[in-house]
């Protein structure tokens, strides 16, 4: 018997039926003698029906507040699939994040995991109940309901199963498996049968929404063997596992991905001396406002320009503190703009193959598109450019390195 978690997204537990379906295949696999542990999204807009509910009563409402509303969305649906299940003759109970005991960090709206307590699961799942828990939820130290932020039901599911040491992590969404690129974008995308934890990190945090970025690190530091499959068709999805040390050659770019939520600031003529950088980026890291790529230009006359580039959603925050920080150093001035994008090309075959940067900067000058910032990594190159060029710059840079199409042998990646 194997234990597996499977992990439904919101489009998967969007209404009545797609509950009773989800109950049918879950229901399948118990048939067959595997222990199943559950875990559920909110049901498809409820996360942004209560978040509007939130700001019609407060503008800026208070983040403890939100995880307590916002965190009865998955409690509704655990609730209602374990009857579904029940129904079935499937003995199924359900978990909240305090009944599990995912113990987090106190950074409300956006916790991290800091341990699970498995013991009451190990005893039901021995008991013969399929467990419901309710995904992207836990609770801190002083007892307080944390959520960790918009698809933290894939970090749940992974840390579950790290945590349960289970044979298989399934993440079941209204895609059947991780493409190359976006395929509403691109025509040519192509579903990959294999994908490393490495790629599937950058991919992840370089934009693609098929995985949160967190449950990939989980999958990656626990070795969890990852499934992405479709949530009502059937077929084998994307693998997620470690590198193939034993293949012969691996194709040197897996996918392009992309994001759309980027805003940059710009902070000029700060003085060019050790410690600038800090007083810039220490008051943004300390608000908890995340960073991502950096650019610093250096003049003749002693002083530089300081760029980089955060989340849309944090731009507010981190203009004022900006421009406070401009003030005690006597910048001339800040400057901010939220129409940017990040395109990005990943592969592990970056590391042996030369010329993916020229090939790529090639690829966008032929279109037109100018590159503001770049920032690369082992096995990625990821550049900024105007967000209205953004589809282009990704069907341009698919067709150049021929992901185009059918794979010939889909185990390569």
């Amino acid at each position: 018997m194997s234990l597996i978690v499977q992990k439904f997204g919101g489009t998967s537990v969007g209404s009545i039926e797609r509950i009773e379906q989800v109950a049918e295949k879950v229901a399948r696999f118990q048939g067959e003698g595997h222990a199943l542990v559950v875990v559920v999204s909110a049901m498809s807009g409820e996360t942004n029906r209560l978040i509007a509910l939130a700001h019609e009563i407060q503008e800026q409402p208070l983040p403890r507040e939100m995880d307590v509303l916002v965190s009865t969305g998955e409690q509704v649906t655990t609730a209602l699939l374990s009857m579904a299940l029940n129904r079935r003759g499937v003995k199924a109970k359900s978990y909240n994040g305090s009944q599990v005991r995912i113990l987090t960090d106190d950074a409300h709206t956006k916790a991290r995991i800091k341990e699970i307590d498995d013991q009451r699961m190990h005893a039901d799942l021995q008991a013969g109940f399929v467990l419901v828990v309710a995904g992207f939820q836990g609770v801190d130290e002083h007892g307080n309901i944390t959520t960790l932020g918009r698809g933290g039901s894939d970090t749940t599911a992974v840390a579950l199963a790290a945590a349960l040491k289970a044979d298989e992590c399934q993440i079941y969404t209204d895609v059947d498996g991780v493409y190359t690129t976006d395929p509403r974008m691109v025509d040519g995308a192509r579903r990959l049968s294999q994908i490393t934890f490495e790629e599937m990190l950058e991919m992840a945090s370089m934009g693609s929404k098929v995985l949160q970025i967190r449950a990939v690190e989980f999958a990656g530091k626990y070795n969890v063997p990852l499934r992405v499959l479709h949530s009502f068709e059937e077929g084998p999805g994307t693998l997620i596992t470690l590198e193939d040390k034993s293949a012969m050659e691996t194709p040197t770019i897996a996918g392009i991905a992309f994001n759309r939520d980027e805003a940059k600031l710009t902070i000029l003529g700060v003085p060019d001396m050790p410690g600038v950088a800090a007083k810039i980026l220490g008051p943004i890291g300390s608000a908890n406002i995340e960073v991502d790529v950096i650019v610093q230009n250096i003049a003749e006359d002693g002083t530089t320009d300081f760029t980089f580039t955060v989340s849309r959603s944090e731009l507010p925050g981190a203009e004022e503190i900006l421009r406070e920080v401009a003030r005690t150093l006597n910048a001339q001035e800040v400057r901010s703009d939220n129409r940017i994008a990040k395109v990005s090309v990943v592969g592990v075959g970056m590391r042996s193959h030369a010329g993916v940067a020229s090939q790529m900067f090639a690829a966008l000058a032929e279109v037109g598109i100018n590159i503001q910032m770049i920032t690369t990594s082992e096995i990625k190159i990821s550049v900024i450019i105007e967000e209205k060029f953004l589809e282009l710059a990704v069907r341009s840079l698919h067709s150049s390195f021929d992901l185009d199409g059918e794979p010939e042998n889909e185990s390569a990646v």
